[in-house]
């Protein structure tokens, strides 16, 4: 899943740095949104902007976790 989330998010954000130790801070206001649409899309999640903190989005490892945890309240 990990290297699925880097594929998917190198092709929709090729300019951020995915291996960055603090990513949320690499991200625009579309670049936020762009990760949560495409993960909702890829992995028929819902994500909103309550998802989209510094915590969920600081690294590729977070990010899977998020992921993780939204597939598990399915």
């Amino acid at each position: 899943m990990r290297q699925r989330i880097i594929d998917l998010l190198s092709d929709n954000l090729p300019m951020v740095n995915l291996e960055s130790d603090f990513l949320f801070s690499e991200l625009d206001s579309l670049g936020v949104t762009t990760i949560l649409m495409v993960l909702s899309e890829e992995y028929n999640i819902h994500l909103d902007s309550k998802d989209a903190t510094p915590k969920n989005l600081k690294t590729i490892d977070s990010i899977v976790k998020l992921v993780e945890t939204k597939l598990a309240e399915k």
